[in-house]
C-alpha cells in the first residue's frame, strides 16, 4: 500500500465572520491511499486556532502516517489521539479504499438518493444588513431551522435581528439556534441568555469559552435557553474524562464535529456516553471540503438522528470539488446520477 498527503487551500466566496475573526480561506489536507489499482481518499480537516492538532509538527505527523500506513487503521487511530483531524482522515481513507466507490463510504438510502438529511441554514456574522440578507435568503431557500452566529457585532443589533425573524415566523415555523462561539464573559452570560430567551431560541452553542466547567455547569442549571456544548468537547480524548465533563456540566445538548473530536470512532464514544446521560445531540461539519462533508453526511444519516444537522457548508468556497451533494429546501441530499470531480 502506498500513502501520500496533499495540502489544499479552500477559498471562501466572501469573508466569513466568527467571534474569533474573519475567515478568507481554510487549509485542509488529503490523505491518498493506493493499492492494487484502487484509491482511498481521506480529508484531514484541521481548523487553525481551534483544533488541538494545530501544531508545528502537523505535517510531520502526516508524513509519519504515510511512512507507517501498513500499521493499519486501528493502530494508527490509537496513536493519533492528539491529532483528531488526522484520525478522521485515516478512517475515511481506509473506508474509501475498501469501498466499491471511493466516495460511497456508508451505503444507505441517503447515498441512493431516496432520503435526505434536514440541516440548519447558517447565518454568518457581519454587518446587520448582511446578516438580515442571509436570514431572508435562508428562509426563501426553504430552511425551517436557522443557526445564527452571534458575539461579534453589537448585542442589541443581534437581538433586533432575532426580533425581526420572530416578527415574521413563529417558533413552530422557524427553529432558531444561535452560536456564541464562547463570546460571552462569565459575568454577563446569564443576563444575555435571559435577553435572548424572549425570542423562543431552540438552543445556544458554547455561550462562554471552553474550560470553565464550574461556570458552564451553573449556566446549564439556570439557563432559560437550552445550552449546547461544542468547543467544550475539543481535546478531551479519554473516555473517563468525557464522562466527568458530561456529569459535571449536565448540558442540554452536545454538538459533534468529527474532525475535531477523533473522527467517527471518537464521535461514537461521545454518542454512547450521551445516551447514558440522556443528552440529545447533532452533528456539524467543520468547514471541510465536499470530500469530508460527504463522509460526515453519509455517516450521520446512518445514526438515525432526526434533528436538523449542521451540514450545509459545502457551498462556501469558490474552489470546492464538484460532488453529488445538493442542498434543497433545507435538506442535504446525494444525487447518485451526478459525478465527482476530485483533482488536486
Amino acid at each position: 500500500m502506498q500513502a501520500t498527503y496533499h495540502k489544499y487551500i479552500l477559498n471562501f466566496k466572501r469573508p466569513s465572520g466568527t467571534s474569533r475573526g474573519v475567515l478568507n480561506n481554510k487549509e485542509t489536507w488529503f490523505l491518498i491511499l493506493e493499492q492494487d489499482g484502487r484509491r482511498g481518499i481521506g480529508e484531514c480537516g484541521i481548523l487553525r486556532s481551534l483544533s488541538i492538532d494545530d501544531r508545528p509538527d502537523y505535517e510531520d505527523k502526516l508524513r509519519w502516517v504515510c511512512d507507517n500506513i501498513d500499521l493499519g487503521e486501528n493502530v494508527l487511530w490509537e496513536q493519533l489521539r492528539e491529532f483528531p483531524s488526522i484520525q478522521f482522515g485515516v478512517e475515511m481513507a481506509f473506508r474509501s479504499l475498501e469501498a466499491s466507490s471511493p466516495f460511497i463510504l456508508f451505503p444507505s438510502a441517503f447515498t441512493e438518493g431516496r432520503e435526505a438529511i434536514p440541516i440548519n441554514g447558517l447565518v454568518w456574522m457581519g454587518k446587520k444588513e448582511y446578516m438580515k440578507q442571509q436570514i431572508e435568503e435562508k428562509i426563501s431557500a426553504g430552511f425551517s431551522c436557522i443557526k445564527m452566529k452571534i458575539g461579534a457585532i453589537d448585542f442589541q443589533a443581534e437581538l433586533e435581528l432575532l426580533k425581526y425573524i420572530r416578527s415574521q415566523f413563529t417558533a413552530e415555523e422557524i427553529e432558531l439556534r444561535v452560536d456564541a462561539n464562547g463570546a460571552f464573559s462569565p459575568a454577563e452570560a446569564l443576563e444575555k441568555l435571559k435577553r435572548l430567551s424572549q425570542f423562543n431560541i431552540h438552543s445556544i452553542e458554547q455561550p462562554i469559552k471552553q474550560g470553565n466547567w464550574a461556570v458552564m455547569a451553573d449556566l446549564c442549571e439556570n439557563t432559560p435557553i437550552p445550552i449546547a456544548l461544542d468547543e467544550e468537547l475539543i481535546g478531551i480524548t479519554d473516555v473517563t474524562k468525557k464522562v466527568e465533563l458530561l456529569q459535571t456540566i449536565s448540558p442540554q445538548y452536545l454538538i459533534f464535529k468529527p474532525s475535531l473530536i477523533g473522527g467517527i470512532r471518537g464521535t461514537g464514544e461521545w454518542i454512547d456516553l450521551a445516551a447514558q446521560e440522556k443528552i440529545d445531540w447533532w452533528v456539524t461539519s467543520a468547514l471541510e471540503s465536499n470530500v469530508g462533508l460527504n463522509a460526515i453526511s453519509q455517516w450521520t444519516f446512518t445514526t438515525g438522528n432526526q434533528m436538523p444537522q449542521g451540514l450545509g457548508t459545502g457551498g462556501l468556497y469558490t474552489n470546492n470539488f464538484e460532488s453529488p451533494l445538493q442542498v434543497k429546501q433545507g435538506k442535504i441530499s446525494y444525487d447518485p446520477k451526478s459525478s465527482w470531480d476530485f483533482n488536486l
